[in-house]
């Protein structure tokens, strides 16, 4: 496949930017295509981390075009704070049309977060959707101009001090923050394009990798809401949220964790809260790399899975950190839930009707070997290859890459994607 978008399967923290990392290597262009800063992708090169939040995975190869497009929300910030520390050389390409993250939307996340307990990161990245569908953000080519700027700051920042006021808080000092905002319009001017144009350009002759933030489950319209992030990370968002055509889109990787994660609050039926729910989170370092909250833990679930299939499309399959269930004497896959009496195969609706949803397991045999330094799958112990054939089975996707650990060259591809 030419263009494919690498999905998050679960509810994100899957190990998406591993895998961008890990394909962008036969890759020419790498487009970020929705969220913000909310977002936390851990790249490892040679025993090096490195912690993304904004930037595309590709910015650390010096060859790969990086577009930041116009469906993402953008911390200005951040921005400046995240692209300073990167010290190779790289490309980078920001939409004129992204949308903006202000002090101020910072501020309401966090009330808001006091009165919803969604579970959000406080960055801000709610309100700045919500401004954009009421049509009053500020987008990227607005920001780097100076009159409109500093006229949509006060805009901006007056309407949510009233809020702020209202509710016993202080005001934010918008002189200060058109003042501090000054160098980062700046900094950000000399990457600021046309990148639907762009990306229109490229993507007939270049391989062009789409990468999302968060996973399916936190989508807007078809993730577990309220309890979803406020954009839709689904491959199905690519075209709006880029400005190119569906049909370009070729297919996509769904990335899912030999387990499953959470992180916040809302439904989750395979959630562990025993001795083994804490060693797997231990073993597989699962704190949140924008937070650096404790994920929860629960075991794989191929309805979620499937779920994510049918309301995104997955080509294939990227299982990561199948090295951390090494060692666990039995391991346990979903395969449907119990609703009220009766057995069910689908992720409800109703986020009420889903925390009373009590899963079905099926229970394989672990294994003990030390599988970090595997090469292919024909290395693996037996009963790791059957796990993987087993989710194969239960999704009907083929698994075409695993990882045994953080690194890159710890990431075995079973047959070409890109």
């Amino acid at each position: 496949m030419k263009n494919i978008v690498v999905v998050g399967s679960q509810w994100g923290d899957e190990g998406k930017g591993k895998i961008t990392d890990y394909l962008a290597q036969n890759a020419d262009v790498v487009v970020r295509y929705q969220g913000g800063n909310n977002a936390g992708h851990t790249v490892v090169i040679n025993n090096e981390k490195y912690a993304l939040h904004l930037l595309p995975s590709g910015i650390l190869n010096k060859n790969i075009k990086n577009i930041m497009a116009n469906g993402m929300v953008i911390n200005p910030k951040a921005f400046y704070e995240e692209l300073s520390k990167i010290k190779n050389e790289y490309q980078l390409f920001v939409s004129d049309r992204a949308h903006i993250v202000l002090p101020a939307h910072i501020e309401m996340d966090k009330l808001n977060e006091k009165t919803d307990g969604i579970g959000t990161t406080n960055r801000g990245i709610g309100p700045a959707y919500t401004d954009k569908a009421a049509r009053t953000g500020m987008r990227v080519s607005s920001f780097i101009n100076k009159e409109k700027r500093e006229q949509k700051i006060r805009q901006i920042v007056e309407q949510k001090n009233k809020i702020l006021i209202s509710k016993g808080k202080e005001a934010l000092d918008i002189d200060a923050i058109i003042s501090e905002y000054e160098k980062y319009a700046e900094y950000m001017k000399p990457f600021v394009a046309d990148t639907s144009y762009l990306l229109n350009e490229l993507i007939h002759d270049h391989k062009v990798l789409f990468e999302g933030a968060q996973g399916v489950m936190l989508c807007l319209d078809h993730g577990t809401y309220p309890y979803v992030t406020s954009s839709s990370p689904t491959a199905a968002s690519v075209p709006l949220n880029t400005g190119i055509a569906p049909w370009y889109v070729k297919g996509a990787i769904g990335v899912t964790k030999a387990y499953t994660t959470r992180v916040g609050s809302g439904p989750f039926p395979s959630e562990m809260f025993d001795e083994l729910a804490q060693y797997i989170r231990e073993t597989g370092r699962e704190y949140g790399t924008s937070t650096g909250r404790p994920r929860r833990i629960g075991w794989l679930d191929t309805v979620v899975i499937n779920y994510s299939k049918r309301v995104s499309g997955l080509s294939y399959l990227a299982v990561t950190l199948l090295d951390v269930l090494s060692k666990i004497k039995e391991l346990k896959i979903v395969v449907s839930y119990n609703l009220d009496g009766k057995e069910i195969f689908n992720v409800p609706s109703d986020y009420e009707d889903f925390l009373r949803c009590e899963p079905n397991f099926i229970t394989l045999p672990g294994w003990d070997e030390d599988i970090t330094q595997v090469k292919s799958f024909e290395e693996l112990p037996l009963n790791a290859q059957k796990y993987i054939e087993k989710i194969e089975e239960l999704t009907g996707i083929k698994v075409a890459i695993f990882s045994v650990g953080p690194d890159r060259n710890q990431t075995i591809q079973r047959f070409p994607i890109l």
